[in-house]
């Protein structure tokens, strides 16, 4: 039996079982990670000593009879922008490339309560500026379907480490797309649960009004049940919303008869990869065939989104990253003489140059005159969007549309043309924007890239878009390797 084959619901069904004990799982995992890691690159920091630790304690907790959480001994993999108390939280960036957090975040805290087993800290574009995770300065991660092409970003090590049976789960972060993309891009599942739903407190901003920590896995359930593990309120997070909390787990199967599924026209008449739109169509009959009323529907500001999205996200990245100033803590320049000077080498030496274009675009917004009026307009506009969505959910359970307009790009490829790269969340956006719900699903295959379906739903109705993914999941029967359409 190859351990790292199991889904993590197996895994902790063999765990509580006594099947297999917790040391096997993680040693079968980081006996992976040695052997994939050197090309892969997904993982800046493994935590072998404390993995192997917790699973000991996990092992002597079994032994004893006591109660254990729902993540019991299935190994997970965290994104570097997440923070995890005295193991170093580096973001990507030479900027915190030594950080060590005095703290856990409370995400992280849940999983350690429910008894995951955390194995290491997952690449990222740096900070979480980009949908490559080309920009991290420890290294580009590779696609483990086609070494050749990127991962997605930012969240492309998560998503990788999973495809590539390093961990059964992982954590991301979606700003405009950051777990749905890569998810596609590797053909797994990425969910980006509902702005307040999950709390953000220990997760690195990039962007405030926009960032929101999900979760990836090789099949529905799985995510789901990580999302399970770390959805509800805190009250260490301003923006947690204390609603009440929904078990998934036990609705998944309720079927999708009669569901009403919008069909946007504006997004599906974008332009994007022929294949693309192929797959994602006859998955559209996939739904109807399962028994949703598939109808199409306007969201007529649809194509402001982008332009919104860039003038509100770059503008808070600005603000965000001025605390990284070579005083309080992260890289400090050794050569300086005066303060002016220690402020612009810190940060001229500890900043990539990705994330250098979004601090320059952001502060050029915030101090010009006419800057703050196109951001004025985009805030105003970002209204309109959230209204559109509003008025299709009055009537409709969730929205389908694809997860990305492209296929996996080659390495190297978003240097040539980053308008494609950023391009590629074109359809992820609008649920950042307007604060919604969305998974991205694999859809199958075209040419030996997979293609990804996105459904997405409204606030805090996680479980439309859950029984629709898992539905669809189960006419395609890939379980944890989809074969697609």
């Amino acid at each position: 039996m190859d351990i790292t084959k199991l889904t993590a619901m197996e895994i902790r069904e063999k765990v509580i079982n006594k099947e297999l004990s917790s040391k096997e799982v993680v040693k079968a995992h980081l006996d992976r990670i040695k052997e994939v890691e050197e090309d892969l690159n997904a993982f800046i920091t493994i935590t072998e000593e404390e993995a192997l630790k917790a699973a000991k304690r996990l092992d002597e907790k079994i032994s004893r009879g006591e109660e254990l959480g729902i993540l019991a001994g299935i190994p997970i993999g965290i994104k570097d922008n997440i923070v995890t108390k005295d193991i170093r939280t580096t973001c990507g960036s030479k900027m915190l490339g030594n950080f060590i957090p005095p703290y856990d975040a409370t995400v992280i805290e849940r999983i350690k309560a429910n008894d995951g087993i955390i194995l290491g800290k997952t690449n990222l574009d740096e900070f979480a500026g980009s949908y490559s995770t080309e920009s991290s300065y420890f290294g580009i991660t590779k696609n483990p379907i086609d070494r050749e092409r990127v991962p997605g970003g930012s969240s492309g090590g998560s998503a990788a480490a999973v495809k590539a049976y390093e961990v059964a789960l992982a954590l991301g972060s979606d700003t405009g797309g950051s777990n749905r993309q890569p998810a596609s891009y590797c053909s797994i599942i990425g969910i980006k649960p509902t702005y307040g739903l999950v709390s953000r407190y220990g997760l690195v901003p990039l962007s405030n009004s926009l960032d929101q920590v999900g979760t990836f896995g090789r099949n529905v359930t799985d995510a789901t049940l990580l999302l399970q593990a770390i959805a509800g309120h805190d009250e260490k997070d301003p923006t947690s919303m204390g609603i009440k909390k929904v078990d998934y787990l036990s609705k998944l199967k309720e079927g999708i008869e009669g569901m009403n599924i919008a069909l946007p026209k504006e997004y599906m008449n974008m332009d994007m990869d022929n294949r693309v739109k192929g797959k994602v169509m006859e998955a559209v009959k996939v739904f109807e065939r399962l028994g949703g009323n598939v109808e199409e529907v306007s969201l007529p500001h649809a194509e402001y989104a982008w332009a919104t999205y860039y003038l509100i996200v770059v503008t808070e990245i600005s603000s965000n990253m001025a605390r990284y100033d070579g005083i309080r803590y992260g890289y400090r320049t050794e050569d300086y003489e005066t303060l002016n000077e220690l402020y612009i080498k810190s940060r001229t030496e500890g900043f990539g140059e990705e994330i250098k274009r979004s601090i320059l675009a952001g502060t050029y917004i915030l101090s010009s005159k006419e800057g703050r009026k196109y951001h004025e307009k985009a805030l105003r506009v970002r209204a309109l969007i959230k209204k559109d969505f509003d008025k299709v959910f009055e009537k409709f359970d969730v929205i389908l549309m694809p997860t990305t307009p492209n296929l996996p790009f080659k390495i190297g490829d978003s240097v040539k043309n980053p308008f494609e790269m950023y391009g590629s969340g074109i359809f992820n956006i609008p649920a950042n924007l307007a604060g919604l719900c969305a998974i991205s699903v694999p859809c199958g295959y075209a040419d030996g890239l997979p293609v990804g379906l996105q459904i997405m739903g409204d606030r805090f109705k996680e479980i439309n878009i859950l029984k629709a993914a898992y539905a669809f999941e189960k006419v395609l029967s890939f379980g944890g390797e989809n074969n697609g359409l």
